[in-house]
């Protein structure tokens, strides 16, 4: 019998562990913020199936109901059936052991120890639980609470945490500020934006690579801990530019990575309702992008996209500002403008207008007016460094689409594939339903989740999102239930004559859509949520 229990207790432990990785994962999803992370519990995880299985089997075993042993035997057998589903599972963005994680992993699992061991030590005392309750009984049930409240026992350890990730930050924020103190000769580019600023951070650091040694911060390295880590890690004594992607999900979050690596240019790509669960005004979006201009010394340069009236009535006098704009008619205020746009299949065409009568036709294998304004951004500061018009040509044409951004895709059956899956937005997602509405050869299809973290706005803007579908699309399929209502809803309310499917996954969405493509039609991928929404 002894055996044969160890081996129950063993199974509802390794339960209990993989339990405390999946929270764990989620929080590294939610960039180890509690506050986000207790609404992605709120929203998807405090009363879901298994945690309420869990609740039923504890029920059950606290109730009496059943013999212990067969109690102890149904919990061990579902904990193996949920072992196995967990192991299964794929994730979009797979957990990454960081220090970080593993220093979080193991104090949650020295909290569930010590409150296992504490709470067996307190009924060693009290005659009166192990007559009415077997050791069996008592051992499974305390498991399965701590299983259940496995969210707790990781907020618990983050938060006591805190201190020792506030130590470790500082040691490496002076390791990266020596580095960066270390070479007065280097000219640090912010860039920041509700969207953007990723794809033009690519952008520049591929035409300034023309005459300069770049390094940018890579992928999505764009927070404090980011930053500093692509300085200690990457940056050497012989670059001459660092380009420095910023984000932010609060006030504050720009100025911090600011006061690190001070910046001389700053550029400005967009200011639009993103994060505005964290931020809960657009106003209070403007103001921390533009944190990033308020930081540049008197000699640096402001640039900031006039496409988004946020970014327009930001008035800058702190330092010099080059603006620019797509809009033909642009605003009296702009230096730069986008003029003669055509889209082709094989990509884009344009002319820059700048002041003093300065013209220059660019050709890129990008699409979509996002794109071309991202690339106005990059064309402003190249000039602005010393490039010439030629080298700012070879550069723009030598630029590759960036994974998930609007880039195209030719399929050997003849298939278009536009791939904008990295992060929706409500400017982006127009404009790639603009691009996709240009090809007209076959079937325009689109495969959606919608768009998230809009705050108040997260319907309204989905059922405008499904309304731009039902103008491009004849083929809508909407991934999942986060934003369906809003997304087909508009659709409808867009008098769409084309046919919608809905879908759970996106691999239903892949067999749904395989056998109806034809050679000329067009797929538009926008937006794939990561698995902390639904």
């Amino acid at each position: 019998m002894t055996a044969y229990l160890i081996v129950i207790y063993s199974i509802c432990g390794i339960y209990m562990l993989l339990n405390f990785k999946h929270d764990i994962h989620m929080l590294q999803q939610n960039s180890y913020r509690l506050s986000r992370y207790w609404r992605y519990l709120s929203k998807n995880d405090f009363a879901s199936t298994w945690r309420m299985i869990d609740v039923a089997l504890l029920f059950i075993a606290c109730s009496r109901l059943l013999d212990f042993r067969l109690v102890v035997l149904l919990v061990a057998l579902l904990s193996v059936y949920k072992i196995g589903s967990i192991l299964k599972k794929k994730f979009k963005k797979p957990l990454v052991f960081t220090k970080r994680v593993w220093r979080i992993y193991c104090l949650t699992g020295a909290i569930a120890v010590g409150l296992f061991l504490w709470t067996v030590f307190e009924l060693g005392f009290k005659p009166e639980a192990w007559s009415y309750y077997t050791g069996p009984t008592l051992t499974v049930s305390i498991l399965l609470l701590m299983t259940i409240f496995s969210w707790f026992i990781v907020t618990v350890a983050v938060i006591l945490l805190i201190p020792v990730e506030k130590m470790i930050n500082r040691k490496y924020w002076n390791e990266a500020a020596k580095i960066i103190g270390s070479m007065p000769g280097l000219k640090v580019i912010g860039i920041t934006g509700s969207y953007g600023k990723t794809s033009t951070k690519h952008f520049l650091e591929r035409i300034l690579g023309e005459k300069y040694e770049v390094l940018m911060t890579p992928g999505s390295y764009n927070t404090t801990m980011g930053v500093i880590r692509t300085i200690r890690e990457l940056l050497k004594p012989y670059h001459n530019i660092f380009i420095c992607e910023m984000g932010a999900k609060q006030k504050g979050d720009i100025e911090e990575i600011c006061d690190l690596v001070q910046p001389e240019i700053g550029i400005v790509t967009a200011v639009g309702p993103m994060h505005l669960e964290t931020f809960k005004s657009i106003e209070n979006v403007q103001s921390t992008k533009f944190e990033l201009i308020d930081a540049l010394p008197q000699n640096g340069l402001a640039v900031v996209n006039d496409d988004f009236e946020f970014c327009r009535n930001r008035i800058v006098k702190n330092v010099e500002c080059e603006r620019y704009s797509t809009d033909a008619e642009g605003c009296p205020q702009d230096d730069f403008k986008a003029e003669n746009i055509q889209y082709t299949p094989e990509g884009t065409s344009f002319t820059v207008k700048g002041k003093n009568g300065w013209n220059l036709d660019l050709k890129t294998r990008l699409l979509g007016d996002c794109n071309v304004s991202n690339l106005l951004g990059a064309v402003i500061v190249a000039k602005h460094l010393g490039l010439s018009d030629d080298e700012i040509k070879r550069g723009v044409a030598a630029i590759e689409p960036v994974e998930h951004r609007l880039s195209m895709k030719h399929t050997p059956g003849g298939v278009t594939i536009l791939d904008d899956a990295f992060n929706s937005n409500p400017f982006g997602s127009k404009m790639a339903l603009d691009v996709l509405r240009e090809f007209k050869d076959g079937k325009r299809i689109i495969v959606t989740p919608g768009m998230i973290e809009l705050g108040d706005r997260q319907f309204e803007l989905n059922e405008k999102f499904g309304e731009n579908i039902a103008r491009s699309c004849d083929i809508a399929i909407v991934v999942g239930h986060y934003n369906r209502e809003a997304i087909t809803k508009g659709i409808e309310k867009g008098e769409f004559e084309g046919k919608l499917y809905e879908v759970d996954t996106f691999n239903e969405a892949q067999k749904l859509l395989n056998p109806m493509l034809q050679r000329g039609d067009t797929v538009l991928y926008e937006n794939d949520l990561p698995d902390s929404f639904k």
